[in-house]
């Protein structure tokens, strides 16, 4: 399944980028996907949902916008900060 194995790159990535450690402050992940990137939103959403609520994830949100073209971008992780909200 193409939309698993972007799920499980776009996990690899953010661990990467928060480092291990830390990839459990991750609260939101944001993608932009391409009309004609040849993925499944839906199922992409879906596959990224099971990878994202497993650890070393907790529950992480997924927002996808779709956009024209053929772009698959990981645009943005959102990191709680441990400050309480208003």
């Amino acid at each position: 399944m193409h939309e698993m194995s972007i799920a499980l790159e776009v996990s690899r990535i953010a661990q990467d980028y928060v480092g291990r450690d830390e990839i459990h402050r991750v609260v939101l992940v944001g993608m932009d996907v391409g009309e004609e990137a040849g993925v499944e939103v839906g199922s992409l959403e879906f596959c990224l949902e099971a990878v994202l609520t497993q650890p070393p994830f907790h529950n992480v949100r997924v927002v996808i916008k779709t956009v024209p073209g053929d772009v698959l971008l990981l645009a943005y992780l959102e990191i709680d900060d441990g400050r309480p909200k208003n």
